[in-house]
């Protein structure tokens, strides 16, 4: 599949499961096994999912911490007429991770770089799929910040609109204590490790959340929905 001689190659971005492994399309499994190299934000991570596809291509990690020499060797692999595929652990690049820095670092470099995306798998859609709440419009907060939350809390107060944001386990509760004054009565979903074995939803207004997770030890990755 490589580029002929003169053209630029392909950077293909991968939408991969975000947790089970069925939930991959048949044309991103199709791109990986025809790229010349794929990039992964954990070449362990993701040698589990090419494992179960059977595909064989050679891996090079990137990263938020990806130095400068990591994105000028990527653009030359693009320059010399590679194809690539850029695939995350979990769900679709550029949302919450360095995917997007990337494609912007490479783009500003070389306009004529061919981004094609391979759509699929994504957390905060997923969530809002099942969440009852409307969507139609939605604000999308990725992390919220540690401190100095209160004024983001009057703005989307203000704003009317579903929301939704990835919350570490350990400061879940402590977050939702905090929404809960700010919102009063909203209804909430707590989605937790959605697709995979132990996935978990909570349901109701913030104190029956609260309720029903109790002294849990919350562990793995949650997403938050507010309902507007």
């Amino acid at each position: 599949m490589s580029g002929m001689t003169g053209e630029l190659g392909t950077l293909y971005i991968v939408a991969t499961p975000i947790g089970n492994l069925e939930d991959i399309t048949f044309r991103a499994v199709r791109i990986l096994k025809e790229v010349d190299l794929i990039l992964a934000e954990d070449t362990r991570v993701s040698g589990k999912l090419l494992k179960h596809y059977d595909i064989k291509k050679p891996l090079l990690s990137y990263h938020q911490h990806s130095s400068e020499k990591k994105r000028l060797d990527i653009l030359s692999h693009l320059v010399n007429g590679k194809n690539l595929a850029l695939i995350s652990d979990a769900g679709t690049p550029g949302i919450s991770d360095p995917g997007n820095e990337l494609i912007d670092y490479l783009l500003t470099r070389e306009p004529n770089i061919k981004i094609v995306p391979i759509p699929g798998a994504s957390a905060v859609v997923t969530s809002l799929s099942i969440s009852g709440f409307r969507a139609n419009k939605f604000i999308f907060l990725g992390f919220l910040p540690k401190k100095k939350r209160k004024r983001l809390f009057e703005w989307l107060v203000l704003s009317k609109m579903t929301f939704a944001f990835y919350e570490s386990p350990k400061r879940l509760v402590k977050t939702l204590n905090e929404l809960s004054e700010a919102f009063g009565k909203r209804r909430v979903l707590v989605a937790r490790e959605l697709t995979k074995l132990h996935e978990t939803l909570y349901r109701g207004e913030f104190v029956e959340v609260l309720a029903g997770l109790g002294d849990k030890n919350i562990k793995g990755e949650v997403v938050v929905v507010v309902e507007g």
